[in-house]
């Protein structure tokens, strides 16, 4: 019996590995858009955290203090969205089941 519980959990194992593999890839392909100031200032983003596109409307361009915040603000709205959707992806890839300390998703 215990071969058998062996490789049912070998296979579990595997299974759980090409789902967080495949999660991996389908993480690459997500698109989050921060926006700040009303949609004053816009950033996309990619699955991999890189900025792929930003809209500035003229009237914020005035007063670069002001700019310079919705920007950020913009970039960590898209992140914070790009970061919720991975773990949802890496959940649902795992089944629900927490991983060891310091095994942070996606690799």
């Amino acid at each position: 019996m215990l071969k058998g519980g062996m490789a049912g959990m070998m296979k579990k194992a595997q299974q759980m590995q090409d789902n967080m593999q495949k999660a991996q890839e389908e993480i690459k392909t997500l698109s989050a858009t921060g926006k700040a100031a009303a949609g004053a200032v816009e950033i996309t983003i990619n699955g991999e955290h890189l900025a792929t596109n930003i809209k500035i409307d003229e009237m914020v361009m005035d007063d670069k203090d002001m700019l310079e915040d919705l920007i950020l603000t913009a970039m960590n709205d898209a992140t914070a969205q790009i970061s919720s959707a991975s773990a949802a992806k890496m959940k649902g890839a795992t089944g629900g089941m927490k991983l060891p300390g310091g095994m942070n998703l996606p690799f």
